[in-house]
């Protein structure tokens, strides 16, 4: 991309080559060395630096897929369920297709310009520097919190299990799934892809069981649709209700644009974003709402079970075995996958933001593996703090943390759409050819997908139970603004807005 903002075709053969005045620009005497498997940056004292490309076609597959499916669904269904009724069926069909959009208008960049850093990067392009420091600041400080988080509700669930107090469990978790980022990104794809399959099956698992239940093939079942309208209608709570209930999905959907991250170490980046995301994002859609719907279709919808456990309830109620630990073990692999997805993304989004010089430069430096581990370390350390937190002050620091990462992923996704939108015009007159993979309905469903997530804002501002996360959330994002023009003024280089372009 040049100084007014053009975007430059990668040219064939290279690795990894850093466009005309890109963010990465090699020192005197350095030299660009193209690699096959890895793209690497040869620096002066000898010593070579590069994310490797470890990640294969079925790692992608899987980091789409597991990317969204969390503890949220297994566990945070039940109050979307008590908010809309059975019309939660509706809550995550809407929430789904808002999310598709997103990622696909994400996926629209990344096969035209595939970049280490993912949104950071576009909005970079796009909207300027300041504009990729927030995003990608935010990100980080979203995935880093988010680790915390999850080695928390990790341990509670190992606590019923092992006789340990849960800081030790919670230390235990991070630390085991950091050796695994700091291995090579070839251990964090091979860890997602079994800890994604064992979810996947358990969801498919569950769909087959459910089917039977409602068609009458499960012995001793109540064949049937009438919990979908028999305790107050499909709708109980009225149409404001399904809207409120899809301002909770749509937070459950995130992970999804993870596989966009994990594009700059697959060996064809857009291509391989364009596979992961074409089709992945229906199946993990449909198996959020056929899940729901056999939850609905089985259980009467208030029913005070489906609030605390809504698949172990329904399991429970069709007689399956020690269904209870069979859903921990899930739930449990649920939270180790999004830890291992969360200490991956925080490393490469802090590794970018190293590289075009909005963090310290110390941190770029990767180990002989291709991994950021500097990046990694940093990220596990501030999630510890996060873990303290949760038990020193679990009511308030805890608390707020949790609450200011709640719509920074909405922020994050407003951010995507309008990147999408400048460069889709961009490209459109300076490179035609290279939007093969194109966000559907040009510019309307884009403005669409940003009026729908205002919406999501207004909503939650309106509901007092949400407002606290909007509040808390905002706070994040004017604090990391704030920081900007300190960045400006002292930082080691100037602000950047060419963003280097990859071509493995």
């Amino acid at each position: 991309m040049s100084e007014t903002g053009s975007v430059q075709r990668p040219e064939p053969g290279n690795a990894l080559k850093p466009e005309r005045g890109s963010a990465l620009k090699p020192e005197t005497g350095s030299a660009l060395k193209p690699e096959t498997g890895s793209a690497q940056l040869t620096e002066p004292g000898g010593e070579q630096q590069g994310l490797r490309t470890g990640l294969r076609r079925r790692h992608m597959t899987m980091i789409a897929i597991g990317g969204a499916i969390g503890a949220g669904l297994f566990v945070g269904s039940g109050s979307v369920i008590q908010t809309a009724g059975p019309a939660a069926i509706l809550s995550y069909a809407g929430a789904g297709l808002v999310v598709l959009c997103v990622l696909r208008a994400l996926g629209e960049m990344v096969v035209a310009r595939p970049v280490a850093g993912s949104m950071g990067e576009y909005a970079r392009m796009a909207m300027g520097p300041f504009a990729g420091f927030t995003v990608g600041w935010l990100y980080w400080y979203l995935y880093v919190i988010l680790v915390g988080a999850e080695a928390v509700a990790g341990a509670a669930i190992l606590g019923n299990w092992i006789d340990l107090d849960q800081w030790v469990l919670s230390a235990g978790l991070l630390i085991v799934m950091t050796v695994v980022n700091l291995v090579s990104v070839k251990s964090f794809g091979e860890f997602e892809f079994w800890f994604a399959s064992i979810k996947v099956v358990a969801i498919v698992a569950f769909l087959a069981i459910g089917l039977a239940w409602v068609f009458g093939l499960w012995p001793g079942s109540d064949a049937g649709f009438a919990n979908l309208t028999r305790h107050g209608g499909f709708a109980p709570n009225g149409i404001g209700g399904v809207f409120s209930a899809i301002v909770v999905v749509m937070f459950a959907f995130g992970g999804t644009e993870i596989v966009t991250v994990a594009a700059a170490e697959s060996k064809e980046p857009g291509p391989a974003v364009a596979r992961a995301t074409n089709n992945v994002l229906w199946r993990v859609g449909l198996f959020y709402v056929a899940s729901i719907f056999l939850v609905v279709t089985i259980l009467p919808w208030n029913d005070a079970k489906v609030l605390t456990s809504p698949f172990v309830s329904t399991l429970e109620h069709i007689g399956i075995p020690a269904a209870g630990t069979i859903m921990q073990i899930v739930i449990l692999t649920a939270v180790l996958s999004v830890l291992n997805s969360a200490i991956y993304v925080s490393s490469r989004m802090l590794y970018v933001l190293t590289r075009d010089g909005d963090a310290p430069a110390s941190l770029v430096k990767l180990n002989k593996r291709g991994v950021p581990a500097r990046a990694v370390l940093l990220g596990t350390v501030a999630a510890w703090g996060a873990v303290i937190a949760s038990y020193v002050s679990p009511d308030q620091v805890f608390t707020f943390l949790v609450n200011s990462i709640g719509v920074v992923l909405a922020f994050v996704y407003v951010a995507i759409m309008f990147s999408q939108l400048r460069l889709r015009a961009r490209l459109r007159r300076e490179d035609p050819s290279a939007l093969t993979y194109r966000m559907w309905g040009y510019p309307y469903i884009s403005w669409a997908v940003i009026i729908a997530l205002f919406a999501v804002f207004v909503a939650m501002a309106r509901n007092p139970d949400q407002r606290n996360q909007l509040i808390a959330s905002t706070i994040s994002l004017l604090a990391v603004m704030a920081i900007y023009p300190l960045r400006a003024k002292f930082g080691r280089k100037k602000p950047v807005r060419d963003v280097e372009v990859l071509h493995h």
